[in-house]
């Protein structure tokens, strides 16, 4: 059993609250909650989270956060930084991300390199809902978040994605489904590893 105090959070990218995004990622989430880990899902969905200004003002001041202040972009930036690992998710737009993490992404990953490499050595996962076609692009831009934060990135039994058009669709998808679950397990084995 993990100690109470290691934690996950993960971030649903999707416009849809409580849609497929959300669910691949509560399927992760239940494995990391059955051995013990904290865990806590956000929405981005109907929150307001600006686009990365690139006014490097993370960079002069080295508080750990962005300049804009009126969205939730730092709660989010915050959150990150306390847990011990984070799970992004996202629905395939266009063959990539949502806008809206993607503008966490960006601002986060300035904020966390300005600042030491608030990141390093955490544990990232990415997640990512797909129609049809594009999600493996999706799955990498994600994947490069964490990356270029010195993070490490758990495997599943296969790309850590799942196929479904309406909300629930993606309960359809057994072999995704399986991947989200073997996801959560892995990441439950690793965060058990470099805590032990």
């Amino acid at each position: 059993m993990r100690e109470a105090h290691t934690k996950v959070v993960a971030f649903n990218g999707s416009a849809r609250k409580g849609g497929n995004t959300a669910i691949l990622l509560r399927y992760a989430l239940k494995e990391l909650e059955q051995e013990g880990i904290e865990t806590e899902l956000v929405e981005l969905a109907g929150a307001k989270i600006h686009a990365c200004l690139s006014c490097r003002k993370c960079s002069a001041r080295k508080d750990r956060r962005c300049s804009q202040k009126d969205d939730i972009g730092n709660l989010c930036i915050e959150k990150m930084e306390q847990a011990d690992a984070i799970l992004l998710g996202s629905p395939t737009y266009v063959s990539d991300v949502s806008p809206q993490i993607k503008s966490l992404m960006d601002r986060a990953c300035l904020v966390a390199r300005a600042n030491g490499g608030m990141f390093r050595r955490k544990v990232g996962a990415a997640v990512v809902a797909v129609r049809r076609a594009g999600a493996v692009h999706a799955f990498d831009s994600l994947n490069h978040f964490f990356l270029i934060n010195e993070m490490i990135v758990p495997g599943s039994s296969y790309w850590n994605i799942a196929i479904g058009n309406q909300i629930g669709d993606v309960e359809k998808d057994e072999e995704g489904i399986q991947t989200m679950k073997t996801l959560g397990r892995n990441m439950a084995w690793l965060l058990n590893k470099l805590k032990s």
